[in-house]
């Protein structure tokens, strides 16, 4: 009975697709394994693959540039540059946008994601970008901040390890690669889950993600996330939400959130984000 229960649940298990959308929690194994980098390799085509790293994000883009680069090469990739893009002006360059049309895959590097934002959004390169990654055409990663530009709506910075309340979460505009997500990074070990609840208290139609370091949430196409490394992803669900008084009190009282749904997946496990459903790894029968 439990081998054909499996069985069932194996069918509904997706086959991966080609190109993914890895979101990386920060601090992803870079010495040993490297589980969650060369899942991104294999993504963006392995030794064929031409890879394209941003480090806008960082103060210091040559040397995060340079690290990303080393560790690519070093994994056998025939092709990786980096497009160190400090200004705007430059996602007008027309060597920045072919490198973009051309690659089979991008890497965004941590730092502040702001700064990423400030320079991305808004430029021709970043409409080459999202089109190519909404088409399937290339895999796309983010790391720390690279993860957090995902969504639509970004938390841009913000407190810990307080009641949740509006002054824990400082706002901005993300990238919106994945618009239906708010993501959060380095989650349970910079204590972040009142600052993503307070967050989502105020994005009630978005779906919370918070991401632990040396984790990844990989979105594949047909809308299931696997998660993989050795951490957790912790998904704060919306959907049957039936009240919170965000918009009626200060922005330091507590916030009160009723019927919020709560899943923490470790590695293997899958969720679908659209259809809500949480596929155990426990299920999945090896090949």
């Amino acid at each position: 009975m439990q081998q054909l229960k499996a069985k069932k649940l194996e069918m509904r298990t997706p086959q991966a697709t080609k190109t993914a959308v890895l979101v990386i929690g920060g601090a992803e194994d870079k010495v040993h394994g490297r589980e969650i980098l060369r899942t991104f390799f294999g993504r963006a085509g392995a030794g064929d693959g031409h890879i394209t790293i941003i480090p806008s994000a960082s103060r210091e883009p040559s040397i995060i540039g340079g690290r990303y680069i080393r560790i690519f090469e070093e994994m056998g990739a025939s092709k990786v540059e980096v497009l160190d893009i400090r200004e705007r002006e430059q996602c007008e360059a027309s060597h920045i946008q072919a490198s973009l049309e051309a690659c089979t895959g991008v890497f965004l590097t941590g730092g502040d994601q702001l700064r990423l934002c400030g320079v991305l959004s808004d430029t021709p390169a970043m409409d080459i970008l999202r089109q190519r990654v909404r088409s399937g055409q290339i895999t796309l990663a983010g790391t720390s901040a690279g993860a957090a530009v995902m969504g639509h709506h970004m938390i841009a910075g913000g407190g810990s390890g307080e009641t949740p309340n509006r002054s824990l979460v400082d706002m901005a505009t993300g990238l919106g690669f994945i618009p239906e997500i708010i993501v959060d990074q380095h989650f349970h070990n910079r204590n972040r889950m009142v600052r993503l609840l307070s967050a989502l208290s105020s994005h009630p139609d978005r779906m919370g993600i918070g991401i632990d370091e040396d984790t990844c949430a990989m979105f594949e196409r047909d809308g299931w996330l696997q998660v993989m490394g050795k951490g957790s992803v912790t998904i704060l669900d919306p959907t049957e939400l039936t009240h919170t008084n965000e918009p009626h009190v200060g922005a330091t009282e507590p916030l009160t959130l009723h019927n919020l749904r709560l899943h923490i997946l470790s590695h293997g496990d899958r969720f679908h984000l659209y259809q809500r459903t949480v596929l155990p790894s426990v299920y999945r029968i090896s090949s």
